[in-house]
């Protein structure tokens, strides 16, 4: 699997107050659903994707799911 340059931009470094759009596979449109349901920084997803791991709540599509997870768990791998 290849990573877009978004992907390793965000495991480069710390989370911090990185927003929401900044993840893999969250562009702008899923990014504006994902914030209407209160998920509007990238902690906050990784807050539902440790508790949960469900990837159906926004719908996103399979290829933004795997993109977003991909991302996550390799920023965790790496600062966590």
């Amino acid at each position: 699997m290849t990573t877009s340059r978004k992907h390793h931009n965000f495991v480069a470094e710390p989370m911090g107050e990185k927003p929401v759009g900044s993840l893999a596979g969250i562009g702008e449109v899923l990014g504006k659903k994902v914030e209407e349901r209160g998920f509007d920084k990238a902690y906050v997803v990784l807050g539902q994707f440790l508790v949960l791991k469900k990837d159906d709540m926004c719908g996103a599509n399979a290829k933004q799911s795997r993109d977003c997870f991909g991302c996550l768990r390799e920023w965790c791998d790496a600062f966590l």
